[in-house]
This record gives C-alpha cells, sequence and structure tokens, in this order.
C-alpha cells in the first residue's frame, strides 16, 4: 500500500515547481548557482529530484526568484519538509533502488519489458531469493534476506484491493526457460506467474524464441506512470552499480512507442497463460 506521503515524489514535484520558477525568471541553472554560491550541480539535482531539498534551500531559491506570494513560498516549503521524511523502505536500511521503489509505491501504472527473470513484481519469496543469490555471489545471507524482504514488501502494490497497480509485463522465452533455483521453484513460479495473470489488473505476455529479433533485444526497462498529472512518466533503466531515469518527452515517447511495437509481437495473454501452463509441467515432470 502506498504510503500518506511519498518523500520521492515530493522531491520530483518541487523540484519540477522550482525549475519552473527559474524558467519563468529567465535564469539558467549556472547564474542561480553564482548567486547562492553553490555548484551547478547542485541546482540541477535539487530540480531532478535525486537530492534532498531542505527548507532553506527552498527559501534561498525563493528569495532569488523573487517570489512574493507567501502561499506559493508556504506551499513549497511544505513540500520541502515532506520531502525529507522517510518511506517505508527505509526501514530496511540501505537498499541501492530506493528511488525507484519511491517511484513504483506512487505510480498508478507500470509497463515492464524484462528479458533475463520474471519481474520482481511477479516473483514467489524462494525465486526471489534465489535469483537475488545469483546476481550477487558475494552477498551476505542476511543481505539477500533482507533484499528478498523489501522485494515482497513492493508486491503490496498489485495486492492491495482498493488501488492495485495497474502492471502490463512482457517477458522473453528466456525469462521462463532458465532455470533458477530447480525445477521445483521453477513449476511454484510459474504457477504463480499464471495464477497472477488471470487478476484484471494484471496483463503477462511472452515474447516467444520464435520471434527472432525484436525491439526488446536491447534490455530491460520500465514505464511508470502516476495519477497526478503534474507528476511526468518516468523511464526506468536498471544497471549494475547506478540506474538511469529518464523524463525527457522525446525519450518517453521513444520507449513507448517501443514498448506498443513488445505488445504487439509478443503472444497474446491467453495465448501466454497456455505457454507458461506448459512450461510449467515441463518442470514439474522434471
Amino acid at each position: 500500500m502506498a504510503s500518506i506521503v511519498n518523500p520521492t515524489v515530493r522531491r520530483r514535484r518541487l523540484g519540477q515547481e522550482l525549475r519552473k520558477l527559474r524558467e519563468l525568471k529567465g535564469m539558467t541553472a549556472e547564474e542561480v548557482a553564482d548567486r547562492l554560491l553553490v555548484s551547478q550541480s547542485k541546482i540541477s539535482r535539487l530540480e531532478n529530484g535525486r537530492r534532498s531539498i531542505s527548507q532553506r534551500d527552498v527559501r534561498d531559491l525563493c528569495g532569488v526568484y523573487e517570489v512574493e506570494d507567501h502561499r506559493i513560498v508556504d506551499s513549497l516549503m511544505q513540500m520541502a519538509k515532506e520531502s525529507r521524511q522517510q518511506g517505508w523502505w527505509h526501514a530496511f536500511g540501505d537498499i541501492p533502488y530506493s528511488v525507484y521503489i519511491g517511484l513504483e509505491t506512487d505510480a498508478a501504472s507500470l509497463r515492464v519489458y524484462e528479458p533475463q527473470v520474471v519481474p520482481g513484481l511477479l516473483q514467489t519469496p524462494a525465486y526471489a531469493e534465489a535469483v537475488i543469490a545469483g546476481a550477487l555471489p558475494e552477498a551476505a545471507a542476511t543481505d539477500i534476506e533482507r533484499r528478498v524482504q523489501v522485494r515482497i514488501r513492493r508486491q503490496e502494490r498489485i495486492t492491495n484491493p482498493r488501488h492495485p497497480l495497474r502492471l502490463w509485463a512482457v517477458l522473453d522465452e528466456a525469462a521462463l526457460r532458465r532455470t533458477v533455483g530447480g525445477p521445483q521453484v521453477m513449476a511454484q513460479q510459474l504457477e504463480h506467474l499464471r495464477e497472477l495473470s488471470q487478476q484484471p489488473h494484471i496483463t503477462i505476455q511472452v515474447m516467444p524464441f520464435t520471434m527472432g529479433a525484436h525491439p526488446g533485444v536491447n534490455g530491460q526497462y520500465a514505464i511508470l506512470e502516476f495519477p497526478d498529472a503534474s507528476d511526468s512518466t518516468v523511464i526506468y533503466l536498471e544497471g549494475l552499480t547506478s540506474d538511469l531515469y529518464l523524463e525527457k518527452g522525446s525519450d518517453v515517447q521513444s520507449y513507448s512507442v517501443m514498448y506498443e511495437h513488445l505488445r504487439a509481437q509478443a503472444l497474446n495473454p491467453d495465448q501466454t497463460r497456455e505457454f507458461v501452463e506448459d512450461v510449467a509441467k515441463a518442470y514439474a515432470r522434471a
């Protein structure tokens, strides 16, 4: 279930408002940095929501932009205060993809393409543990357990009966054929996948090997959309040591069009359920 105040989303909204004020003033980020005696990179990080914004930062920026409406200043100051609160994921310690979790927690819909493994929101605990342990061979058992707990906690977004996340997932056939955790774990995982695909807010499609080259060969990505129209759509690209978040309109358009091609070329949801069931039976026999 989404938290009442999501600090990640608050930072993004506040950054967008501050950018608008700067642009209305006709100033560059470099000019603002010179006025405040800070680095230009700090101004950029404040505006893109990647850095925590203090109320002092807001006060100083509003002074530079000559904002005279106290209601606007008070509103931005309140957003700054809320942006420094902690989301539910902070209770699990240092999570490397915490920015993504914050966005996912507040998203209204998620479109994801996965070429190698079942998406995290659709994983069973046993499968999640095997994936994480395999991807992080030097991680301690306690760290693996913590990451599994976070993954299971994230899944409340698709099980929330009142406001479930609208999830559309396209998986490459390789994600089903890759034996993660052994045949029994895979049989259980694929049965779980088939059951979830029957939920009205979850759509799952498989891209079969027979399709050959397709628009997803460049790798995994996710498209997050939000209920508030003021929040721009985000493209998420996961990396080993750092992640990439794209919000520029042209980037969003390119990835959205590519996703439509993926959906058109993949097996339809009914064909996918039959395909997944056949692969699950093969694992069960094994």
